[in-house]
């Protein structure tokens, strides 16, 4: 008979029928590994090339399915098959669902098994062909916001009402929801539209230059102002100015600030007259402005003024919705940018996505999208995606229990180890083989 190089991991935490399966398959020259749990098939799954995996679905602690989850989300081109002694349709439904190539039901006949072996490792072969999605370039938009989520049109609603007016702004949400996005789009969507635009990030400026970056400075007001300069407020002057992340300013910018809300005007640093301004202020933060507040590290009367009007960003796992259509638009960023031409992603690959919580919210979804178009030919498989968007288990803590168990436990183990040989089990252990049958008995 012909070598066979294929590596086929079973998984059973019947030493019965772990040895039957591994006679059945030795005697057509496969390679076998064994698990008695899915604790160990995973361990293996990681170390070893496997060509085929075939499990048993009711087993303690964990179960198949859930072994059948991992698999076809970290090894995707993995057959799989199935042999258990409880069958049902909603388990064969199931099984099917999770990309199971065949189910055999115990008992089964040495015939049977070859068939449904051949079947399996024949599909792999084959190749499963990925169903495309056929996309176009997205037209859900508002400004640079993606989206038609509930969520999104109730910002959209409030940025109509907004955009025509200087009424100061503030928004707020977690970090990568598109705050700054929000921002903009208040500003261009409106009749200020052809007015200057100016952003800055309080937390990316260190505080001692703050002050002079926002407002201002004469020539010298401090070491190094060599002339007199222009802040953001007056290069903004007839537009709007975004403050994003206003809970890192010092306590001297924020009174500052609430001197150009309350009378229109700025003082540059080293300067006595004042400047009159003509610029709309919003401003963000990701941060618990009201806890600052009872910190005493943001001025309470500065929050009033700056929260006219609010606007809340909910995160992308409020919105899944929309994660279809940001997905789209990035596929064809990136997909222009480095393939020149638009990425496709399968079906399996969205709902992943769809299924992942985002606590990095849309730029995190923007990064794993650059990555995966990087990684990927055409199309985007599950395979370009990184392991932490994929299924885990979550594995139970190990239970306190009787030495008699742990004892138990590890003949198994033994018997397991020397292919449920029981003479060199019993060697190993220093016990009889009446001892030993004893003790797996009990």
């Amino acid at each position: 008979m012909q070598l066979r190089k294929e590596n086929i991991l079973i998984v059973d935490d019947d030493l019965n029928i772990l040895e039957l399966l591994q006679r059945h398959l030795q005697s057509w020259n496969y390679h076998i590994y064994k698990a008695i749990s899915v604790k160990e098939a995973v361990i293996i799954l990681k170390d070893t090339p496997i060509d085929l995996l075939i499990t048993d679905l009711k087993m303690p602690e964990v179960d198949g399915f859930e072994l059948i989850k991992f698999a076809s989300e970290h090894y995707p081109k993995l057959p799989k098959l199935i042999v258990t002694g409880y069958p049902s349709v909603q388990d064969s439904l199931a099984a099917i669902k999770s990309g199971v190539v065949d189910y055999l039901t115990k008992p089964f006949t040495k015939d049977e098994l070859m068939v449904a072996v051949n079947k399996s490792l024949d599909s792999e072969k084959i190749g499963n062909k990925t169903s495309e999605k056929i996309t176009t370039k997205n037209q859900n938009s508002y400004g640079e916001i993606i989206g038609n989520s509930e969520k999104i049109n109730d910002v959209i609603q409030i940025i109509e009402r907004v955009k025509n007016n200087k009424a100061t702004i503030f928004i707020k949400g977690e970090s990568g929801t598109g705050k700054e996005l929000v921002a903009r789009a208040i500003h261009y969507q409106g009749k200020f539209s052809r007015a200057p635009f100016i952003a800055v990030n309080c937390g990316g400026i260190p505080e001692n230059l703050l002050e002079a970056e926002l407002f201002g400075y004469t020539k010298g007001a401090f070491t190094g102002a060599d002339k007199t300069r222009d802040g953001f407020f007056q290069a903004a002057n007839g537009g709007t100015i975004f403050l994003d992340e206003i809970g890192n300013a010092p306590k001297s910018v924020q009174s500052r600030l609430l001197r150009v809300l309350q009378e229109k005007e700025v003082v540059k640093v080293g300067a006595q007259k004042p400047e009159k301004l003509d610029v709309r202020i919003i401003a963000a933060t990701n941060g618990n402005l009201k806890e600052m507040i009872k910190k005493n590290t943001f001025r309470e009367d500065l929050y009033y003024r700056l929260t006219v009007v609010e606007i809340d960003v909910a995160p992308l796992r409020e919105r899944k919705e929309d994660i279809s259509l940001l997905v789209e638009k990035f596929l064809y960023k990136y997909g222009i940018e480095y393939k020149d031409r638009f990425v496709k992603i399968s079906p399996e690959s969205s709902a992943v996505l769809q299924r992942y919580n985002w606590p990095g919210n849309i730029r995190e979804l923007e990064n794993v999208i650059q990555r995966a178009v990087i990684m990927c030919d055409k199309v985007i498989e599950v395979e370009h995606l990184p392991t932490f968007l994929k299924f885990n288990i979550d594995f139970p803590t190990s239970e306190l229990v009787s030495l008699k168990e742990i004892e138990r436990k590890y003949i198994l183990k033994v018997l397991n180890a020397t292919n449920n040989n029981k003479t060199k089990a019993a060697a190993i252990l220093g016990i009889t083989r009446k001892t030993l049958r004893q003790k797996v008995d009990d």
